[in-house]
Parts: C-alpha cells; structure tokens; sequence
C-alpha cells in the first residue's frame, strides 16, 4: 500500500508540475512553435522586455494587487476585531454575509459590480470603468479572505489580557497593538498573502470592470487569445513562477531559521 501511495503521489504532483515544466522550457524556443523545439534562445526574453502593452498590464495588476492587499488587510483586520466582539448571534450573520462574496460565483459579482459603477457614474458623473473602480472591486472581494484568515487567531486570543493591560494603565489602542497585534500577526499575515494571490489571478471581475483605460495581465492576455498568443507569453509566466518559488524558499529559511531562536527563548 505504501507504494501504490507513493506513486499515487508521484502521478499527482507530475500531472500539476509537468504543464508549468513545459511552459519554462518552450520559453527558450527559438521558434514560435509550442510543439517542435528549435534551439535554445533568449528571444522571446528579449521581445517581452520590448512589448510595452504586456509590461503596462503586468506593473498595473502588481499595482492593483498591491494597494488592494494593503487596503483590504488594514478593512479585513479590523473587521475582523469589530465582529469577533459581537453577541453569538450577531456574529453569525456578520460571518455569513462575509463568506457570500467567496461562495457567490465570479461572474456574477463581476456583473454586478460592472453595473454599479455604471450606474454611479450616470448619476453622479464619476467612478467609470477604470482603475478605481477595478481597485475597488478587487479591494471589495478580498477583504473576506483576510476576515476569514483573522477570526481563528482572535478566538484563540485570551481577552483577558487585554482587559488587563488596559487595568495596568495602557490606552485601549496600545493595548491592542502590544497585546493583540503580535497574537493575530499571523493570520494578518496569511490574510494579506490571501488577499494579494487572489488580486493577482482574478480575471473574470477584472474583465468587467476594468474598462480599456486599465486592462491587468489576465485581461491582456485574453484579448491576444483572439489573435495568437506568442511564446513570450511563455517567457513572462516562466520569470512569475520563479519570482514566486523564490519567495516561497526564502519564506521557509527564515522560518526554519527562526525555529531554534523561538525555543531557546
């Protein structure tokens, strides 16, 4: 049974990795060719660092992806806080009208966002189609995951602490951020990661709001689909992958180095 496992294993982690392998070593083809390799080139290296529409689109989701996760964890946390301090009842409510963005399907909070912001900018003459409703929307279905993320490591704060700081003298909001700040940084945290993972791979919402004025990478990228999508699409997927494997390595040797100084302490 153990090796039927390892190999049920080995069957799952080739049929998620080989696509991605595949798409890092077409990168390097010389030839616009997805199936016959050419040669060995840094071609399409070089044409995406000259395709200025691909470059504007990809510094504008990191900029949308960015500013929404900063938003969204600073709205999420607090609340996060505001709802952990409701009755039973009431936070039961507040929960369920969270998670409505996260189990509503994609399209039709898109549409409905989409018309929204029509309809505010026929009344009102502002908030078109463009990138502040595109940051809105995306700072809008991300603070629940930073709710969610939050409201584990609140319950699993004791409230008295805090109740005690604030009898030892400390202000209210210093005794949230030396008591219960460095208790739920984690989820915070994990919140923001959440957040900033799901700005950047959204498309469906983005593709609704985002208008021509500012079209982020998936939305770019559909658009070339009509015609023909070249290999330098290939090179850009290859240098995100290995920017994000990067930070996942560095993320785990700061952890594990980490370790040892939290248990001698």
């Amino acid at each position: 049974m153990k090796t039927l496992s390892k190999i049920y294993n080995a069957l799952i982690f080739v049929f998620l990795y080989a696509p991605i392998l595949v798409l890092i070593i077409f990168s390097f083809n010389d030839s616009r060719s997805r199936v016959v390799w050419n040669g060995f080139s840094l071609r399409w290296y070089e044409t995406l660092f000259q395709d200025t529409e691909l470059l504007d689109s990809l510094w504008l989701t990191l900029t949308v992806a960015v500013t929404a996760t900063v938003i969204s964890t600073l709205i999420g946390t607090a609340a996060a806080v505001g709802i952990h301090g409701m009755n039973g009842r009431l936070r039961k409510v507040f929960m369920t009208v969270n998670n409505i963005p996260m189990v509503n399907p994609e399209i039709v909070t898109g549409i409905a966002l989409m018309l929204l912001f029509v309809f505010i900018y026929r009344a009102t003459g502002i908030l078109q189609p463009g990138f502040a409703a595109l940051l809105l929307s995306h700072i809008t279905f991300c603070i629940p995951y930073v709710v969610l993320q939050v409201m584990p490591k609140l319950r699993q704060t004791d409230k008295h602490l805090y109740e005690a700081a604030m009898d030892l003298g400390c202000h209210p909001w210093s005794a949230f951020a030396k008591v219960v700040m460095p208790e739920i940084m984690p989820g915070i945290v994990t919140g923001a990661l959440m957040a900033f993972t799901m700005s950047l791979d959204d498309f469906v919402i983005s593709l609704f709001t985002s208008g021509e004025s500012a079209q982020t990478l998936s939305v770019t990228i559909y658009a070339m689909v009509k015609r023909r999508v070249t290999p330098e699409i290939n090179a850009l997927s290859t240098l995100m992958f290995g920017t994000v494997l990067i930070l996942l390595i560095l993320v785990n040797v700061l952890q594990i180095r980490g370790k040892p100084k939290q248990t001698a302490q």
